[in-house]
């Protein structure tokens, strides 16, 4: 049979000068698609629609075009981390030979990657073998092709790279790099890859976001640019303080996101949700500074025939569009230029003071000797136990101040021979007998101060533009005059009152409002259907 098979494909002419990679590529990821569960169960995470790799490869590469054009036959290095069958790097490397209709001799990309799976590593690594460069044909390409884990066992570490651009897979688990993750980011903090944060261990997209960022080569060795896919989850998963928060802080206040578009939707093979292409640089341009991008380019989409959930694509025309509206960088209709700040904000805790009516009940009473805490004070303090009924029956009124009722409480143990009670069975005895009241003294500590409610904490979330004090003046006192904001919960890193935290929500600068269809128009249209189901019901009665 393998014989029959060989003979086949002899008469085949497969010639990279006939079948490209990129075409040999395709087809591995169409058979992949059609029988991918008896290959790989995660046979989606590797393969990237040929639009998205063009519209992302072009979003890292165009932009310098002036430098391509001012140094002939430049040489620069681009890196995929979940290179999977290579798809992004051939596209990058076929993108860059085109500029020879421009330029006497067009740059020159060396292509380096890792892949996990086996099976895909061998298909990117026969590309390369199949690859060469015009300025130097005899390097073989698939040197810089590895196998292995990039979270836990990168093997270009302490590489850096002039272009990056990568597609990881989506709400993927990485619970088997756990261990060699956290020993990184324990260890070597800043100084190491995931030194910001971590993400919660169901969804690793972000550890590869911030890998790619640490392979960008440094501003003074001429900087470096990567494109990254990313489902929605990284823009808002988490709330201040959290791994992914603090990860989003760390790429926004160093100035390293340039502009995120968000993509259509059903343009992937596997999947129909929401994606977007974050870009990354360490080398903006002067009106780029301390300034993100957000392209909203889901409404420019191509119909085509099914290929599983891939039911669109972005044409040469609507890529072009995109490409366009990034590099005028202004604000526009589906394009907005925003400070990195504006997706900051400090979550402050807001409390309120603790009021408490105290009365003893007999319903109370039991509770209390039915709860865990009356065999303790049997135990510990069998004295008070067993003076408990007596000095409970002395209270004859309803406190609404605990310091009276706790002075009470001491007076009528004493009077019943318990000269000790100890703190801790003293508060059981008044939580036993308490319940919140809002016309009740506050209870205040031993300084003093007033004793917060924790069934009454509550958080705001403050845009880092604003003073926490003004905003607290202004939203939260006229309705609740007695709260006050919680100045021991600081920012581990600036040390200022309120946790730091950042997200990025689309929808907050591209909502478009839509009026509700006319109620006569609703109700003509339901009338419609009923009398179109009447139609059916009586058809098949007859």
């Amino acid at each position: 049979m393998l014989y029959k098979i060989c003979n086949n494909f002899a008469d085949v002419d497969l010639h990279p000068d006939v079948v490209p990679d990129r075409v040999m590529s395709n087809l591995y990821e169409h058979l992949i698609r059609r029988f991918g569960a008896e290959v790989n169960e995660g046979a989606e995470d590797f393969m990237t629609p040929r639009d998205v790799v063009h519209l992302a490869t072009a979003l890292i590469l165009d932009p310098d075009d002036a430098l391509f054009e001012a140094n002939p036959g430049l040489i620069r290095t681009l890196y995929d981390p979940t290179c999977g069958t290579g798809g992004f790097l051939s596209d990058a490397m076929s993108h860059v030979e085109e500029y020879g209709s421009r330029y006497d001799v067009p740059p020159v990309l060396v292509p380096h990657g890792q892949e996990l799976e086996p099976e895909t590593h061998a298909v990117c690594l026969t590309g390369m073998l199949l690859r060469t460069l015009e300025s130097d044909p005899g390097r073989d390409l698939s040197q810089n092709i590895k196998l292995g884990s990039t979270l836990s066992n990168d093997q270009f570490s302490g590489d850096r790279f002039h272009y990056g651009l990568s597609n990881p897979p989506f709400g993927k688990k990485w619970e088997k790099d756990k261990k060699d993750v956290e020993r990184e980011h324990k260890d070597k903090g800043l100084n190491g890859r995931f030194g910001p944060g971590l993400p919660r261990v169901s969804d690793g997209s972000m550890l590869f976001l911030l890998h790619l960022t640490s392979k960008l080569e440094l501003p003074e060795n001429g900087g470096g640019r990567a494109a990254i896919v990313l489902s929605g989850s990284p823009l808002f998963n988490g709330g201040a303080g959290s791994g992914e928060s603090e990860i989003r802080r760390y790429l926004l206040e160093n100035d390293l996101v340039e502009a995120i578009v968000a993509l259509p939707t059903e343009i992937f093979f596997r999947t129909g949700i929401g994606t977007y292409l974050w870009i990354l640089s360490n080398k903006k341009s002067k009106g780029r500074k301390g300034q993100l991008q957000l392209i909203n380019a889901t409404g420019l989409w191509t119909s085509i025939k099914n290929e599983g959930n891939k039911r669109r694509i972005i044409s040469d025309d609507q890529r072009r569009e995109i490409l366009d509206i990034y590099a005028a960088a202004e604000d526009g209709e589906i394009s907005k230029m925003l400070d990195y700040r504006t997706f900051g904000y400090r979550r402050i805790t807001v409390e309120r003071p603790l009021k408490l009516r105290f009365e003893i009940t007999e319903e109370k009473t039991e509770a209390f000797k039915a709860s865990k805490h009356f065999p303790l004070m049997e135990e510990k303090n069998p004295d008070l136990a067993a003076a408990l009924d007596k000095i409970l029956s002395r209270f004859n009124k309803v406190y609404v101040n605990r310091e009276e009722f706790i002075k009470d409480l001491k007076q009528f143990a004493k009077n019943e021979g318990v000269t000790s009670m100890g703190t801790a069975f003293i508060k059981q005895i008044w939580m036993a007998f308490s319940e919140r009241d809002e016309e009740a003294d506050t209870c205040t500590d031993r300084s003093g101060n007033p004793e917060p409610d924790t069934s009454l904490r509550d958080f705001e979330n403050v845009p880092l533009s604003e003073s926490i004090y003004d905003y607290f003046a202004r939203e939260v006192l006229p309705h609740v005059p007695d709260a006050w904001i919680d100045e021991k919960k600081v920012d581990k890193l600036d040390g200022e009152v309120g946790i730091v935290g950042y997200e990025i929500n689309f929808n907050r600068f591209f909502y478009k409002y839509a009026p509700p269809r006319p109620l006569e128009d609703i109700d003509a249209e339901l009338k419609q259907v009923e009398g179109e189901i009447a139609d059916l019901l009586n058809e098949v009665a007859s």
